[in-house]
């Protein structure tokens, strides 16, 4: 009968944080996380993990960013935000209060990827706690990376 260390050594604590993480997930009927943490499960445990999770890993924060950027940017390429909306969103106090907490935000994001890449030891948490949020708070799952952007601040990282 092997001994408890044995057993400990044998499992794959990252299956089992993401197996968490995906119950978080449908708790909070949060099909984002769910589905993400789907994906990772079905790639780690096939044969074509050792070739795909450095690429994942390597890339796919970028990726994200990136389809990120095109959601938000799709109003104005379709023309949901008209040039007269935009032009006004210079002049109006609460637009520019928006370009003010916009400018905070992408700064705050910048500094959480630097984080999340520099201290990869947060990431557990930062994804733990935004989950937690989006079951017992109501939020959206969009905060890892400020929430790193706010955390960074408190490790008076550059």
């Amino acid at each position: 009968m092997p001994n408890l260390s044995q057993l400990l050594s044998s499992l794959d604590i990252s299956l089992i944080v993401l197996f968490v993480l995906m119950g978080l997930g449908v708790f909070s009927q949060n099909n984002t996380i769910i589905s993400a943490t789907a994906f990772l499960i079905i790639i780690k445990v096939s044969p074509f993990n050792g070739v795909l999770m450095p690429y994942i890993d390597k890339y796919g924060l970028s990726l994200g960013i990136l389809i990120l950027t095109i959601g938000v940017l799709t109003p104005i390429a379709s023309g949901k935000l008209s040039s007269e909306v935009i032009i006004k969103s210079f002049v109006s106090p609460k637009s520019l209060l928006a370009i003010g907490v916009g400018l905070l935000v992408a700064y705050l994001g910048g500094r959480g990827v630097k984080l999340m890449t520099t201290e990869p030891s947060v990431i557990a948490g930062l994804l733990i706690g935004t989950v937690l949020g989006v079951a017992f708070l109501r939020g959206v799952p969009v905060g890892p990376l400020i929430a790193a952007g706010i955390l960074s601040l408190f490790y008076w990282q550059k």
